[in-house]
């Protein structure tokens, strides 16, 4: 693969589409305000004008991009005024994930995304379109390390079919169905549904809506309700169908030093997740998934491409009591799940009902100032939320042994995060003076993740307990 290779010429399409994608809603907001207007024509010829402007200049983006591996490198030469070259070792490459969306899969192609230990996104490269042939070579061409040769399992799944003694699991499509069905995408499908409804209005004839509304009003509220429950359950079964699309064929394999998984009807994607890069393990149990039993398990990873998030989903659904099965495994690294936990101390319940109730004190002053006859509805919500704090103080609670630090926290959704002791890179305790007086301390600690970092702890914990934590990270060796 020493020759430079252009990609696939569908990589122009791509190229168009991205630069589209990003303009959809100017584009759109400018056809819908001048639409009637005597100025349309010459919108619409700009706009046409823009758009082949665009493709003149992804043709000669795809015409001076070139590829290749030389040596232990792979290089990379692009740019349309400004000639960039990129060289990325061998060696620090982490993952290399192919991705076939339904263009790619009709002309049998893939998108190959290379990451580096670095977290800088000019370090990480992309091509956009190589054949499926070419892309699975060059991912076997990269994994060579020094002249170091490398399993064929990351080519061919018939030798992976053959390779039984990788751990493998699956995900059926029940499984997959209940996952859509607790996921609470529905309401991100609604707001959706919202906007797409408010944007269509405009281009309904004024009688037809007119009618429309006449009929409405009209109507029973037995039938009205009936219709909404009729979206509802459409939504609904929308976002069952968007999980099972997004998640189908999903299959996780541990190999010797990383995780595969492949997933994905529509767009099928490979991501590869080395395990030098695992900096925690968290188990995620919504509100509607939690008393039903389920839950999501995910790993954060340090580095990776900065336009994608470090948290990856490394199962989409599965029973609680699976969880420990699950991970002895596929990640016995973090296999310790535990079942007792250290809580917080009840005099640290008004810091958490306190915080939880914030907004609906404001909203509460705000209603008594400008809108007094509904002065009862804020404090609905000053209870509502003041529940919520109480259950998360119930909730928060921390575990450690020689190894592990595990933090148990909660938004709306109860979130338990699992540490190893070489992947903390930090950990801080905090006191206010009013902290001090009741003895109490708030802990958390760092782990790397792009950027910023990801951050997990627990507020108010009791202050003999806080110091614990410090102890297990500075003085490992003195606790146990």
């Amino acid at each position: 693969m020493s020759n430079p290779k252009r990609l696939h010429p569908a990589a122009v399409i791509f190229r168009v589409i991205s630069i589209l994608r990003n303009l959809i809603f100017v584009i759109g907001a400018t056809i819908i305000a001048t639409m009637g207007n005597d100025f349309f024509n010459y919108i619409a010829l700009g706009i046409a004008g823009l758009i082949s402007l665009f493709i003149i200049t992804s043709v000669i983006e795809w015409f001076r991009f070139r590829y290749s591996v030389v040596g232990d490198e792979l290089r990379i030469e692009q740019g349309l005024i400004v000639r960039k070259k990129r060289y990325i070792s061998k060696n620090r490459v982490q993952s290399i994930d192919l991705t076939q969306g339904v263009i790619h899969r009709l002309f049998n192609l893939t998108k190959v995304q290379i990451e580096t230990a670095g977290s800088d996104l000019s370090t990480d490269a992309s091509l956009s379109a190589v054949t499926l042939e070419e892309g699975q070579a060059l991912r076997n061409e990269l994994k060579y390390h020094n002249g170091e040769t490398v399993e064929s399992e990351y080519i061919d799944e018939t030798e992976q079919e053959e390779e039984q003694h990788y751990t493998k699991e699956t995900i059926s499509t029940k499984r997959l169905v209940i996952a859509g069905s607790t996921s609470g995408s529905i309401g991100v499908i609604i707001g959706l549904f919202i906007v797409l409804f408010s944007e269509v209005e405009r281009f309904i004839p004024t009688h037809v809506y007119d009618d429309a509304m006449s009929w409405f009003l009209t109507q029973t509220i037995s039938v009205l309700m009936v219709l909404a429950l009729i979206v509802l359950i459409f939504l609904w079964v929308l976002g069952i169908l968007g999980t099972v699309i997004k998640y189908g064929n999903f299959e996780i394999t541990r190999y010797e030093d990383e995780l595969y998984i492949t997933r994905g009807l529509l767009e099928k994607k490979q991501v590869t997740i080395p395990l030098k890069r695992i900096q925690a393990l968290g188990i995620k149990e919504s509100m509607v998934r939690q008393p039903l039993g389920f839950a999501t398990l995910y790993v954060e990873i340090a580095g990776g491409e900065g336009g994608q998030n470090a948290r990856t989903f490394i199962f989409p659904i599965l029973k609680r009591n699976e969880v420990t099965p699950f991970l002895e495994k596929i990640l016995p690294e973090y296999q310790l799940v535990a079942n007792e936990f250290t809580g917080v101390p009840n005099r640290s319940a008004p810091y958490y009902m306190l915080r939880a109730s914030f907004l609906p004190i404001i909203v509460l002053i705000v209603t008594l100032i400008f809108a007094t006859d509904f002065w009862y509805l804020p404090f609905v919500l000053i209870l509502l939320a003041m529940s919520l704090g109480w259950w998360r103080m119930k909730t928060a609670g921390y575990c450690i042994d020689q190894d592990h630090l595990i933090f148990r926290s909660r938004d709306f959704s109860k979130d338990t995060i699992m540490m190893k002791h070489n992947r903390v890179q930090s950990i801080q305790l905090r006191q206010t003076l009013l902290h001090r007086k009741q003895r109490i301390a708030t802990v958390q600690s760092s782990i790397l993740n792009n950027f910023a970092g990801r951050h997990a702890g627990v507020r108010e914990l009791d202050f003999e307990h806080a110091k614990r934590i410090t102890d297990w990270y500075s003085l490992q060796k003195r606790i146990f």
